[in-house]
Formats: structure tokens, sequence, C-alpha cells
């Protein structure tokens, strides 16, 4: 009986379930989507580290998994991060280190090929919020919702 009690308790404090991510539909074409996303990036005084084609390599690697399943018409993520704002997260948390760089995602989905989503990844709360509203305010920019 305590080997379960035990192994409930370590379920309980293991990161399992999966955070729901922050995100809004448009119907704006993905190009006009990323086009706005790298502006608003870039208006922030940010710098695009990387752009990740997920979209791509699933597509590409569909048939040698073994699926015949089209996820996405096309799916970016976008890594950037912000020195200033980084820097106070760290100094008042140095285990934020590992949310950097943030990422933002562009998606269409194949079976919502009208529908483009752009979003993040929501953060815990503290000092990580003011990262969220970041992102938040980035991706809404994108959209024309700011």
């Amino acid at each position: 009986m305590k080997r379960i009690a035990l192994i409930c308790a370590l379920l309980a404090a293991s990161p399992v379930a999966a955070e729901e991510a922050v995100s809004y539909d448009t119907d704006q074409p993905f190009e006009d989507v990323v086009f706005g996303l790298e502006n608003a990036i870039v208006g922030e005084g940010l710098v695009i580290d990387h752009i990740s084609h997920v979209g791509e390599m699933l597509e590409r690697t569909r048939a040698d998994v073994g699926s015949d399943v089209e996820l996405f018409k096309v799916a970016d993520s976008y890594s950037f991060c912000s020195a200033a704002l980084s820097r106070k997260v760290m100094e008042a948390n140095p285990m934020n280190v590992m949310y950097c760089p943030y990422d933002i995602f562009v998606m269409v989905r194949a079976d919502t090929p009208e529908v483009t989503t752009i979003g993040y990844r929501p953060f815990p709360e503290g000092e990580m919020k003011e990262v969220e509203a970041l992102l938040d305010r980035i991706v809404r920019t994108a959209i024309g919702m700011e």
C-alpha cells in the first residue's frame, strides 16, 4: 500500500500534463500572418534567431514514419529572445533559462486550410508572465489586434 501511495505522490509531482497553447485564429493568409509576425518581432527591437519549418519536416518524413496523415498545410516556429527581459527574469530565477529562447508558432492545419493559427506556449506564474505579455503583444500585433 505504501508503494502505491509513493507512486501516486511521484506522479502528482511530475510535470506530465500538457499545457494548452495560447492561440489566435484568423482568416488572414499564412504569408500575411508571417509577415506581420516578423515585423512585430523586429518592431519590439528583437532579432529572429531561427525559423523552424515544422510542417515541412513532418510532411517530408511522413512516409518514412509510416503515416498517411497530413497534419499541416504549413507550420513554422519563430525563435527569438530579449536580452533585457531575459536578464530580468533570470536574475529573479536563474532556472528561467529553460524558457529561452521564446517561440511563436504559425500554422495552417490540413483540416482547416482557411484558418491560420498563431500562438505561443504559456509561462508559469511569476516573473515569466512579463515574457508572456510580450509574446501576446507580438502575436496580437502580427494579426492586427493591437
